[in-house]
């Protein structure tokens, strides 16, 4: 005996679900689990790592697929790619709350991380425990925003703990090497982005050791490549500004 399935079902398993209500109907898409969020943050860029298929659903776990009707009334189009597109920027990931509270500790802890990495005790110039970032955000009531990437919440959390505690980001030491020929109109240019001039020395070219933040590090980056076409160079020596006799990052 044959089963007649329903040519509008689709079965799928292992499947997150992002939800949306529009024009007074649901729609669901069907997604991989964890590509959800990699999407959303510009992790992960291709669409088809992140849909199971690219169909649209008025219920994914009964596998009913939408009506071209009810997806042109409600988007104005009957693409569905594009569709997904919609649903996965602003549409409601469906997990349970035991999936959702492992998600939001997961993230504290990525942030707390991150910010580990990019910062140190001024007073010291070592960086701080991440149990002890992750103390200091628990005493600040910092609430994790899951649309958003760790490192983007790690500024927002640097921001918010140097109110409570001596926090700042990490220096970059750097060797720069500047052409002669243009060595005092690109350091001039240059003198905004440098925290600290550690050593310099001019002889057929212009080299320096200096203490940036990090945040600064493309900028300077960009302006050698261009100043010079190519002729000076930037190299990262330690990515943290570290007490001598310790090993550089």
């Amino acid at each position: 005996m044959s089963i007649f399935t329903p040519t509008n079902q689709i079965r799928l398993t292992n499947v997150a679900v992002v939800r949306m209500k529009k024009g007074g109907k649901r729609f669901e898409i069907a997604c991989y689990k964890n590509k959800v969020m990699s999407w959303r943050t510009g992790a992960e860029k291709d669409l088809d790592e992140v849909l199971q298929t690219h169909s649209v659903f008025m219920n994914v776990s009964k596998g009913q697929t939408a009506k071209k009707d009810d997806l042109v009334k409600a988007f104005g189009t009957e693409d569905q790619t594009e569709i997904c597109k919609q649903i996965l920027a602003k549409g409601e990931l469906q997990v349970s709350d035991k999936e959702r509270q492992t998600q939001l500790e997961t993230m504290f802890r990525d942030i707390a991380t991150t910010v580990a990495d990019k910062c140190v005790n001024p007073d010291t110039k070592r960086p701080y425990p991440v149990s002890m970032i992750e103390r200091a955000m628990k005493d600040i009531h910092y609430s994790v925003k899951p649309n958003k990437s760790a490192k983007q919440q790690a500024l927002e959390v640097i921001r918010q703990l140097k109110e409570t505690m001596e926090i700042q980001r990490a220096h970059m030491r750097l060797r720069l090497v500047l052409p002669a020929k243009e060595a005092k109109r690109l350091k001039e240019k240059l003198k905004p982005l440098l925290q600290v001039v550690e050593s310099e020395d001019f002889d057929e070219e212009l080299e320096m050791v200096c203490l940036v933040d990090p945040g600064c590090f493309r900028e300077i980056d960009e302006l050698i490549r261009c100043e010079t076409k190519g002729r000076g160079s930037l190299e990262v020596l330690s990515l943290k500004d570290v007490e001598e006799g310790e090993e550089k990052m």
